[in-house]
């Protein structure tokens, strides 16, 4: 946030830099209103490129094997540019490379859900996926793992056949299956 309040106000003040060497040699025949403006106008434009493209700079730095699943998009009243493209400031992703299952229960996959949002430190959930029933548990302080697998305490969420959280966790175990019985 502080690297992106410094790169906005350096721009505002390059902008308003190059405005007043144009003036000069046009004879200073520009309005002296125009140096504040395009600076005003430069560093608003900045910062609503910086707003959206905010979720694909966080996905490109991700580390393999983090798979974002969910994007949100709203739009908002003091963000009147949101009503033409609305903006994501939220995301959802799969740390599949903290996938897990148990020999009894190979039909549930623990995994890491990982919340992103904008100006919000990031949080990862430790959840369940059921693959074979389509739900989701979040491992909360509550919910414990039995012997064989069984979450007692557990809640359970049931999800779409197309949730591509559920998706990516049960593809990516089935596939890392294929490949430990292959050797």
């Amino acid at each position: 946030m502080l690297l992106e309040f410094i790169a906005t106000i350096a721009l505002g003040l390059g902008i308003a830099g190059l405005v007043m060497a144009l003036n000069l040699l046009l004879g200073r025949r520009l309005p002296r209103w125009i140096v504040p403006a395009a600076a005003g106008l430069g560093m608003i434009l900045f910062l609503v490129y910086l707003e959206y493209s905010w979720a694909d700079r966080a996905a490109d730095q991700l580390p393999e094997g983090v798979v974002v699943t969910s994007k949100s998009s709203q739009s908002m009243w003091y963000r009147p540019w949101t009503y033409v493209s609305p903006l994501s400031l939220r995301m959802i992703a799969v740390d599949t490379r903290r996938t897990r299952t148990h020999p009894d229960r190979p039909e549930l996959v623990m995994t890491t859900v990982v919340l992103f949002e904008r100006w919000m430190p990031t949080r990862e959930i430790p959840a369940v996926f059921d693959c074979r029933n389509r739900r989701r548990a979040d491992l909360h302080a509550g919910v414990e793992i039995g012997e064989d697998g069984s979450l007692p305490g557990a809640d359970w969420y049931r999800l779409e056949a197309d949730d591509r959280s559920l998706q990516t966790a049960c593809e990516t175990h089935s596939h890392r299956a294929r490949i430990s019985e292959s050797y």
